[in-house]
C-alpha cells in the first residue's frame, strides 16, 4: 500500500468539469499548487484519453517538483502514463481492481457514502476515502452525510477520511474537527475572484486548527 505523509490529504483541491468565471483545469491546478494546496485532483470526464494525458502529464511534472500529491480521477491508465501520484474512484469503478492495475507506488482514492464502503476500500487496499459532507452543485448526485456521517466513518476505518461537499474557509474547522484527515473543495476555490488568495485563504484556516490542537 502506497504511503501517505500526515499533512499530504489536509487541503485537496479538485479542478471540475464545471468551468466556473472562464477559468480551465490548468488554471484551478495552478492556484492551487501556488496558493499551498497539499494535493490537487484532475477531474475532467469531458476530455478524451489523450488530451487528457497530455494535460495531467503537464500538471503532474510541476505538482511532483513542489510536492504536492497529484491524482487524476478515474481514468487508471491515464493516471499511470502521465505520472501522477495517485488515482481516485467511485464505487462503480471497481475500487479492488483498479489497486490491482496501477504501480504499488500510485495512491489510491476511494470516494464513499457510509461505513460499510469505507470500510471495503480499505479491505482493497485504498489509502485514502472521501465522503460528501454537505450538498454540491459539482456532484448533486453524491449523497451527504453531514458531520455525523463524517464521524461514522472516520470512527470505522484506520484510513484518513478526506471530507468534500459545500466546504469552506467557514466550516472548514467543523469538517477537520470531526475527524477528517482533510478538506477537499472545488467551488470554494473555483468560483473565487483570486483563486490563489481563496487557496491561501484555506491554507491558513487548516494550518490555525493544526496548530490549535
Amino acid at each position: 500500500m502506497a504511503k501517505l505523509g500526515p499533512r499530504a490529504l489536509d487541503l485537496y483541491v479538485l479542478t471540475s468539469a464545471h468551468v466556473f468565471a472562464g477559468r480551465d483545469h490548468e488554471e484551478i491546478a495552478t492556484a492551487a499548487i501556488e496558493g499551498g494546496a497539499s494535493a490537487v485532483q484532475l477531474r475532467a470526464p469531458e476530455l478524451d484519453d489523450d488530451a487528457l494525458t497530455s494535460l495531467a502529464s503537464s500538471i503532474a511534472g510541476w505538482a511532483r517538483s513542489k510536492g504536492v500529491l497529484f491524482v487524476v480521477n478515474d481514468r487508471t491508465e491515464v493516471a499511470a502514463a502521465s505520472g501522477a501520484g495517485g488515482v481516485h474512484v467511485g464505487q462503480g469503478d471497481d475500487p479492488e481492481g483498479v489497486r490491482r492495475r496501477v504501480p504499488e507506488r500510485m495512491v489510491l482514492g476511494v470516494s464513499v457514502g457510509d461505513v460499510e464502503e469505507a470500510r471495503a476500500a480499505e479491505a482493497v487496499g485504498a489509502d485514502y476515502v472521501a465522503v460528501t459532507i454537505w450538498a454540491t452543485a459539482t456532484k448533486p448526485e453524491a449523497v451527504p452525510v453531514g458531520i455525523d456521517g463524517l464521524r461514522e466513518v472516520v470512527a470505522a476505518t484506520a484510513l484518513p477520511v478526506v471530507g468534500i461537499g459545500g466546504i469552506d474557509s467557514g466550516n472548514a474547522g467543523e469538517v477537520l474537527g470531526a475527524g477528517a484527515a482533510g478538506i477537499a473543495v472545488i467551488g470554494a476555490v473555483a468560483t473565487a475572484p483570486d483563486p490563489i488568495a481563496a487557496v491561501k485563504e484555506l491554507r491558513a484556516v487548516v494550518d490555525a486548527f493544526r496548530e490549535g490542537r
